[in-house]
């Protein structure tokens, strides 16, 4: 995806009010002037274009044979669907899906995963909306390869925000260094402020000279360069 993409998918994000900016307070505890929210995507036309956009960064970014997508619940779930969609209307590419019970299931068949049935040697890949510590990463490996032993692809989210963890790495690079995993985003917030400054959507500039100053001071005091 080149920077025109990058700024497609940032005005759609605003659009859909994924994206806003103000004054928030992050999960851990930090005061942020802009926030992703992929909760906000509501319509069938704006989970229709997600999809799209996912699996052009797949499609760019991930090679070989990908025998199914993994979307960790809740919100994984409907991304692995759209990006299945998109991946098989735009690109050709029929992938399976898969993704799991929040508990798992004691009738029926059983069993914490739906979808697609993992086997030895497939190669799956992750679709996350934002990672912030890689905590549901963490979560499903163990359930993924308890279930096969199958080649982790890859990892897909919308955004990066690039910042810390608990010391001087961000979740991507601690999810690399400790399972070997790469991680794609569609966009990272370096990149929506060089596409969203004083650049009007619909009219508004919603990274102005101002904004910018705050997200700069904020990238320089939780962010890895």
């Amino acid at each position: 995806m080149d920077l025109s993409d990058k700024k497609k998918f940032a005005e759609f994000m605003v659009r859909a009010g994924v994206l806003t900016f103000g004054d928030f307070t992050t999960k851990s505890g930090r005061k942020t002037p802009y926030f992703i929210n992929t909760g906000n995507y509501r319509t069938g036309s704006q989970i229709a274009r997600l999809g799209e956009f996912y699996a052009s960064c797949i499609a760019e970014n991930v090679g070989g044979k990908i025998d199914a997508l993994f979307g960790p619940a809740y919100k994984g779930i409907p991304l692995a669907v759209t990006t299945a969609i998109a991946l098989a209307d735009k690109h050709g590419r029929d992938i399976s899906f898969c993704f799991n019970r929040k508990e798992e299931k004691d009738h029926g068949e059983g069993g914490s995963m739906v979808g697609y049935k993992l086997k030895d040697g497939d190669r799956i890949l992750m679709i996350e909306d934002v990672i912030t510590a890689g905590t549901a990463v963490r979560e499903c490996l163990p359930m993924i390869k308890a279930a096969a032993d199958v080649e982790i692809a890859g990892l897909v989210i919308s955004a990066d925000r690039m910042e810390r963890g608990s010391g001087n790495r961000t979740a991507i690079q601690e999810i690399y260094e400790e399972f070997g995993i790469r991680t794609y985003p569609i966009i990272t917030v370096r990149q929506i402020i060089d596409v969203l400054h004083n650049a009007p959507v619909d009219g508004r500039i919603f990274i102005d000279d101002v904004m910018k100053e705050k997200m700069e001071a904020y990238l320089e005091r939780y962010c890895v360069k």
